[in-house]
């Protein structure tokens, strides 16, 4: 039986679990892991259904399941702002997060291996003894959030790091429909390598794909061996209209 609502507060609307995650069994995680090593970053295309995006785009006005908000104007972060949910997680998230963990893990754990990172700092295979790990090192605030942007809003080039440990690999879920809810605020990966300028990918998605991505950086064969490649994401400037994006990252926060 759910808990009664508090006084004077309607109860929260529940998200649906299904039609949630169409494209989980439809993942060609080969080809998601050749553009991983390739450009740092791979769609998933329909991850989401339509239905689970509008219900979960509405979330953001329901201040009772989040942790925090955050203006991103205040802090310098860009225009528009992002609320880290509370737990427990809704159950399209936590079923998300959980069960694209393992095959990241996969991906994170052989990148880890050919930058001749200890057998110790690899990834375990399932996220809750990963979240362990996060917990012992005083990470215990879960990190997925919904971000909204109006006109104009923009997310400046950044890294979601939280702690000493840090997962490399995160997503976003595109919630809203481009051309239609939004034009422009196109999700941006720049790489920078060194002693050579930036490069930037921008990334058209759909609603519903995922775009996965290197969360500080990726391996890259050179000369010399493998190196680190550095990279942070960003949303260029909307033109027009109101964008939602559902973030999902690994690790917690302190």
């Amino acid at each position: 039986m759910s808990p009664a609502a508090p006084a004077g507060r309607a109860p929260l609307a529940r998200a649906p679990r299904a039609p949630a995650s169409p494209g989980l069994s439809r993942i060609d995680w080969r080809s998601a892991e050749a553009a991983l090593d390739e450009r740092g970053c791979a769609v998933i295309p329909g991850l989401v259904s339509p239905e689970a995006c509008a219900a979960h785009a509405a979330l953001f006005d329901q201040r009772g399941r989040f942790r925090s908000h955050v203006d991103m104007a205040r802090f310098r972060f860009g225009v528009g702002e992002y609320r880290y949910f509370a737990s427990p997680l809704p159950p399209l998230v936590a079923d998300l997060r959980e069960a694209l963990y393992p095959p990241l893990a996969g991906i994170a754990n052989r990148w880890m291996e050919r930058l001749g990172t200890p057998e110790a700092d690899r990834f375990p295979a399932a996220l809750a003894p990963f979240l362990a790990r996060c917990a012992a090192a005083g990470q215990t605030k879960p990190t997925p959030l919904l971000l909204r942007y109006e006109t104009g809003g923009h997310n400046c080039l950044h890294q979601d790091v939280y702690g000493p440990v840090a997962f490399p690999l995160q997503l976003t879920v595109l919630l809203s429909r481009p051309g239609v809810d939004f034009t422009g605020g196109e999700f941006v990966l720049v790489e920078q390598r060194p002693r050579q300028q930036s490069r930037a990918e921008v990334v058209p998605l759909e609603q519903g794909d995922a775009v996965v991505f290197a969360t500080r950086f990726r391996p890259v064969a050179g000369g010399r061996g493998t190196y680190r490649v550095a990279l942070r994401h960003g949303v260029s400037r909307l033109r027009s209209g109101r964008r939602h994006a559902l973030g999902i990252i690994f690790h917690d926060a302190r």
